[in-house]
């Protein structure tokens, strides 16, 4: 019963086309990779019948093309030869090092001239990081007021929170305003991406942060696509805005811009406080390897110095070359409006996506199809991301390739 049931849901995908299978890639994460040949598109040029394909990338989040970096793979090796490679159990056990604890303390220093007296705590996952901020603030007094396009992990942090859960049009600060007014509850949470990861659109987070101000509410931003990308030295979003309020609950990825693995949140003490003795998802999961904390600290050092500012500037060049210089696209496809790294290109049903996919990865290029539920019905796309590793040529090659996918359904 069971597998029938099962083996009819994933027909049913097959036959939307949103049925859905991991890549395997065979060397680290850059532009340029090896991945196993993908049976529903032909080979590029060059590698017919082979079961591996040489690729140019867009699709990872590794904004500052930090994730192959000589200097945190050393960094890696260096914090395993002194930590070993496991931690051993829980932080509240026996897992939490001194790298977890200097990197907390960093962290928390980076965000203290937006959230004054700043702690910062350590999780393994930027999704574990979310259900732990909903499942500890949403209690049963609170509402939680949530954006229609937050990330998934919000969306289920919020739907396990006793709190009441309303969720406003996207972006719409005026229909915030009026559910606000009409809240009785005694706590109110204003949930937010910063950075939203299929659209790269921002939220208008100083704007609702007025907004909680006015209505004695709190702020929590989900920062995993701005960290290490906004800001005058890589702070992220709060930075970008000039925010300033101790209303402000702040996570953000380490696994993304950072290049590495897991997540923070940052907020006022007695905040992370209540995280450590409340958050399930802190407290009864394996603590992270000292040695990915240590090679965080690295990060972070590259990040805010010259490396981190010269690729940020270059990665803002390589948006702009882009934008300005796509081809004349057919009726009904778009590029969303985004001056971040995520540049989405809507082209509309399931199957226009997974085939417009498949023609960029016989021109060489991988980008995966982006199809429901993670967008809405009728709103598949490509989404490309850009990296600091990027080169203009590499940009040009993504442009040639869809100008030409583009001609040749025209003609």
């Amino acid at each position: 019963m069971l597998v029938d049931l099962l083996q009819q849901q994933l027909q049913a995908r097959t036959l939307s086309h949103t049925h859905r299978q991991a890549r395997i890639s065979m060397g680290p994460c850059q532009p340029r990779v090896q991945i196993a040949a993908d049976a529903a598109a032909q080979a590029p040029a060059g590698n017919a019948g082979n079961a591996e394909v040489a690729l140019l990338g867009f699709c990872s989040n590794d904004y500052l093309g930090l994730a192959n970096h000589p200097e945190l793979i050393q960094a890696w090796a260096q914090g395993a030869q002194h930590y070993g490679v496991g931690s051993g159990g829980s932080h509240l056990v026996c897992g939490h090092t001194q790298a977890h604890a200097l990197l907390e303390d960093e962290l928390a220093r980076w965000q203290a001239p937006y959230i004054p007296e700043a702690k910062a705590l350590f999780f393994s996952t930027g999704y574990m990081a979310n259900m732990a901020i909903l499942g500890a603030m949403g209690l049963a007094q609170a509402t939680l007021f949530c954006d229609k396009l937050n990330h998934a992990s919000l969306i289920d942090g919020a739907s396990l929170a006793a709190a009441k859960v309303q969720r406003y049009p996207h972006a719409n600060v005026g229909r915030l305003g009026q559910l606000l007014n009409e809240c009785t509850t005694p706590l109110k949470f204003i949930v937010t991406d910063a950075v939203f990861s299929m659209d790269g659109c921002m939220a208008p987070l100083a704007e609702l942060l007025q907004l909680a101000e006015q209505h004695d509410a709190w702020l929590i931003v989900d920062d995993a696509h701005g960290f290490g990308v906004l800001g005058a030295k890589g702070q992220g979003s709060l930075a970008h805005w000039g925010m300033c309020s101790e209303r402000i609950i702040y996570m953000a990825t380490l696994g993304k811009a950072a290049g590495v693995s897991g997540a923070f949140v940052a907020a006022q003490p007695v905040i992370i406080d209540w995280l450590v003795n409340s958050a399930r998802t802190y407290i009864y999961t394996t603590a992270s390897p000292a040695a990915l904390a240590h090679t965080l600290l690295h990060s972070l050092r590259l990040i805010q110095g010259p490396t981190g500012q010269a690729r940020r500037l270059h990665l803002q060049t390589l948006v702009q070359h882009l934008r300005e210089r796509s081809c004349v696209l057919p009726h009904g496809w778009h590029w969303l409006a985004s001056v971040t790294p995520i540049q989405a290109l809507v082209v509309g049903q399931s199957m226009q996506a997974l085939t417009l996919s498949h023609q960029l990865e016989r021109a060489g290029l991988w980008i995966p199809a982006v199809r429901p539920p993670t967008v809405p019905v009728g709103k598949a796309r490509i989404r490309v991301t850009l990296s600091a590793s990027h080169t203009v040529d590499d940009v040009n090659h993504l442009l040639s390739a869809l100008s030409h996918v583009v001609q040749g359904d025209s003609a």
